[in-house]
């Protein structure tokens, strides 16, 4: 892990020098990420490269360039094998102090919520990460499951079922002979 970084950075004193930093954050430390990855044998999950630079655009909003490339190890959902998943992300995001600011942000910026002028980096990085995993990761080249040749939809639909059981079938029938008597 290269630790050329603080762990936690105040974004406008950052703009204001218009610093930037760069680093190795290993994937397992991303606690919200680490829980969509496939689970690996050696224990370790890789990391992740990133760069951040800090400055003001136009309307003097505190803007962050986040670069992230990273190997995600996930699991396909169609054939269930591991596969590394290559993510070479970058966006700009925008410092805000409170929610409802993110309504007056240009379309082009991605927020960032900071609480107490404290912002994370490992968390930034986190946030570029997530929204990078597919919602169905699915291996490059990986077929569909094979159904049996001698197996096909129509013949599955028309063997008889198994007869289903109601236990509650008869009900109708005693409550009208209860109201008869």
């Amino acid at each position: 892990m290269s630790r050329d970084f603080p762990d936690i950075v105040d974004p406008w004193k950052a703009a204001d020098g218009r610093r930037a930093f760069a680093g190795t954050v290993p994937l397992a430390r991303l606690e919200r990420l680490a829980t969509l990855l496939a689970p690996e044998a050696s224990g370790g999950f890789g990391e992740a490269a990133f760069e951040a630079k800090f400055g003001y655009d136009e309307q003097g909003l505190v803007t962050i360039r986040v670069a992230v490339i990273a190997d995600l190890p996930l699991v396909c959902q169609r054939s269930l094998e591991t596969f590394l998943e290559h993510v070479d992300r970058v966006s700009t995001v925008a410092v805000i102090t409170d929610v409802g600011e993110q309504e007056t942000l240009p379309e082009s910026y991605e927020p960032v919520l900071v609480e107490d002028r404290r912002l994370a980096l490992a968390s930034l990085v986190e946030e570029e990460l997530l929204l990078a995993v597919p919602q169905v990761p699915r291996k490059p080249g990986a077929r569909e499951p094979e159904v049996p040749a001698d197996v096909s939809l129509e013949d599955a639909a028309s063997k008889e079922k198994e007869p289903v059981h109601k236990p509650f079938a008869g009900l109708a029938g005693l409550m009208k002979e209860k109201g008869r008597g």
